[in-house]
């Protein structure tokens, strides 16, 4: 999808962005890697040139072909006879037989380049200003001296466990997508749906649950999410000013590191964004890494409308509390005096910042059934609006059996 809808069909960097952000959200899950900048680079190297190879190769990119030549590249005959190979052989991996379509498709556009050439332009030229001529007029000859530098001499010379480690982050990420019911879903066969479906008015779920499918149904989820947010906030919406919106229960486990930077400029896009999740340390155990915390908050920043209903967590219900604020309260306090038998009193009346909902009174809310009545009870909170007594609060009750439209 990613190399057919882009205004340049071999952006690599639209391709690289998507499967870097999927990775990076995986990592982060697990174990909280991901900001270490060697790896990052190192990874980022692999998946580009991968890709890279891929286009030049074949003028497309599925998740099979990244797979096959990225495992294959360490077995290659190419790096053994230092770029030569049989391309008569039937049995060459793929990483040679990309490497053989490469130079086949190099040599076609030089031949193109060349014919626009007149004798007399050729023969003024020297053996290095035809080539540097070949360098700066033919874009392919600088991708695949690019691809060649780097799995001839950079990956080819690391270190061999640090090695195995990049190529497994890559390699061990494609092979859950090589595995069915997502292999069928999404990489043997163009699909019958894209993001801009939504635009003609369809809903699209994504019906791969994280309970049954488990790390690849989330990263399949996270990756069309990601589609789907680049596609959404690259339409005009001037021509088209449909609404859409992207909706995830148990949001935790659908975060990615963009999606901060998505919901700032989401509202202007024409998107409403819904995420549901338990409890705010939710975010944290699914937003790993360096400055976690951060990275949380600063999403949170982003969502304009906050929903509350019955929470047992302190942390989120002390930053419902302090989200909503504080308000004066009249703080009246008495004194009685006993002197030579005359009794006294005085009074004062002062005023004091207190907390408009305490954090306890989120547990307190009604969730629903039989012994509430059917009710539930949640306190909303929105920014830039004035709602109860002034404030941009207001506390909401929902009825089980009524139907809202």
């Amino acid at each position: 999808y990613e190399s057919s809808h882009t205004v340049n069909k071999s952006y690599t960097d639209n391709i690289l962005q998507v499967l870097k952000t999927v990775i990076r959200a995986s990592e982060e899950k697990s174990s909280g890697k991901g900001d270490d900048p060697f790896w990052e680079n190192a990874s980022d190297m692999l998946i580009s040139n991968t890709i890279d190879l891929c286009l030049l190769a074949y003028d497309k990119v599925s998740i099979e072909l990244l797979y096959n030549i990225a495992r294959s590249a360490l077995k290659s005959e190419f790096l053994k006879d230092k770029g030569e190979v049989d391309r008569e052989q039937n049995d060459i991996n793929a990483f040679d037989k990309a490497m053989v379509h490469a130079i086949e498709k190099v040599h076609e556009k030089i031949a193109q380049w060349a014919s626009t050439l007149t004798i007399e332009e050729r023969s003024k030229m020297t053996d290095e200003e035809q080539q540097e001529a070949i360098r700066q007029n033919v874009q392919e000859t600088r991708t695949f001296t690019s691809i060649k530098e780097f799995f001839f001499e950079t990956y080819a010379g690391l270190n061999e466990k640090t090695r195995s480690i990049v190529d497994f982050t890559f390699t061990g990420f494609l092979f859950r997508f090589l595995r069915e019911p997502v292999y069928s879903l999404f990489c043997n066969k163009p699909s019958s749906f894209t993001p801009e479906d939504c635009l003609n008015g369809k809903i699209i779920v994504i019906n791969l649950p994280v309970k049954l499918y488990h790390k690849v149904g989330r990263d399949a989820q996270i990756m069309f999410k990601y589609i789907w947010q680049r596609a959404m906030e690259k339409r005009n919406t001037a021509i088209n000013k449909r609404p859409v919106f992207l909706w995830a229960d148990e949001a935790q486990n659908f975060l990615h590191e963009h999606d901060a930077e998505f919901q700032a400029t989401a509202r202007s896009s024409r998107i409403a964004t819904v995420y549901l999740t338990q409890n705010i340390p939710n975010y944290y155990a699914n937003m790993g890494g360096i400055k976690g915390e951060y990275k949380v908050k600063s999403f949170l920043g982003t969502l304009a409308t906050k929903m509350f209903h019955a929470n047992a967590d302190i942390e989120t219900n002390k930053y419902a509390s302090d989200l909503i604020g504080e308000a004066y309260e009249e703080d009246i306090s008495k004194s009685t005096n006993h002197q030579d038998g005359n009794i006294s009193q005085t009074e004062t009346i002062s005023h004091k910042l207190v907390k408009i909902i305490r954090p306890e009174i989120f547990h307190t809310l009604q969730t629903g059934g039989e012994k509430n009545m059917l009710k539930v009870t949640g306190i909303i909170q929105v920014q830039g609006l004035k709602l109860l007594y002034g404030f941009s609060y207001d506390k909401l009750i929902f009825d089980q059996e009524k139907e809202y439209k």
